[in-house]
């Protein structure tokens, strides 16, 4: 007998659908997976669907209007940069995310990179698996006790960042776009000051058209010759070409990166191969907690929405407002 509903999951960064399909089956649904996060493919699997969950599969206009008759997308993660938001509001669809289950992670993985990056351990580690044994490097480490940490954004993951920074003995300042400082009592600054001020820049901002390449020639140039550019949001912030020009010029003493645009990257690039830059695989939300608590909360918000209930954390509230 067919289940009483259907829901299409993109994609996942985990083995299998266990979690999601004993969630699901409370409410007699099944999971459909298509053969390829392809668009195509996506339009496909989507006929028909009550419901999409999608990791980081491009869950277009196109696939949302595929199925016909869908109720929900919700994200397995926190960006929305993925998913066609404006036409799933248009279609009066609620679009969710889980904005809270990685913040301890994320955070500990910008640290840790940070870490990485003033004691040179990145540096240190390749080039002692080559047999070079020898603490002398081109540029003297600094005490990290008195530096100044940049941050791009004081979202949740941000704001957890701060107090494990100040242990540190880290000066912080921050810039976003409400210039809100959200009780943290962290300096307020604008984007010029950051950049020109920071010892470290971790970014936290989402991705959308006004941020796309924030980080670029311009920005590079006002940055300290002796800063790291630390990234554990979106690749898509930062200008590639752009960071791998600067650090060919020494505008810049390094990076460490753990998202990337596109992903995965071309890692035969120079950028990815310079030893002062250091690569994670968009690793930063990993922890077994983690992963569980996001398949959990995606499928609740599906359960809940095809059960005829408001779900949690409806990026899109509006439609709501307009029923």
């Amino acid at each position: 007998m067919a289940a009483r509903f259907r829901v299409l999951v993109t994609d996942r960064a985990w083995p299998d659908t266990s979690v999601e399909q004993q969630i699901l089956a409370k409410i007699d649904a099944e999971v459909v997976e298509p053969a390829s996060t392809s668009e195509a493919d996506l339009i496909a699997a989507a006929a028909n669907v009550d419901a999409i969950a999608t990791n980081w599969a491009k869950v277009t206009a196109a696939v949302i209007r595929a199925s016909g008759k869908c109720q929900i997308v919700a994200r397995f993660g926190i960006g929305l940069d993925n998913i066609a938001v404006d036409a799933a509001t248009d279609l009066q669809i609620p679009v969710t995310n889980c904005p809270d289950y990685c913040v301890s992670e994320v955070s500990d993985h910008a640290l840790g990179l940070l870490l990485a990056c003033n004691r040179r351990i990145g540096l240190y580690h390749e080039r002692s698996k080559r047999g070079e044994y020898n603490a002398t490097t081109s540029m003297p480490i600094q005490r990290l006790t008195g530096q100044t940490l940049g941050l791009l954004g004081l979202g949740k993951i941000a704001q957890t960042l701060v107090p494990k920074a100040r242990a540190f003995g880290l000066k912080i300042i921050a810039h976003n776009q409400s210039g809100q400082d959200y009780g943290t009592g962290v300096r307020m600054v604008t984007f010029d000051e950051l950049l020109s001020s920071s010892d470290y820049i971790s970014v936290h901002a989402p991705l959308t058209a006004k941020t796309r390449h924030k980080f670029d020639e311009h920005a590079f140039r006002r940055m300290r010759p002796s800063a790291y550019l630390i990234n554990t949001s979106r690749g898509g912030l930062i200008d590639h070409d752009a960071l791998w020009a600067a650090l060919h010029q020494n505008l810049l003493a390094g990076a460490a990166l753990d998202v990337f645009d596109p992903e995965p990257p071309d890692l035969s690039q120079p950028l990815f191969q310079d030893e002062r830059v250091i690569v994670t695989p968009h690793a930063a939300f990993v922890s077994e907690q983690a992963i569980h608590q996001l398949r959990v909360e995606a499928m609740q918000n599906i359960v809940e929405v095809l059960s005829g209930r408001r779900p949690n954390n409806v990026v899109n509230p509006q439609i709501y407002s307009d029923r």
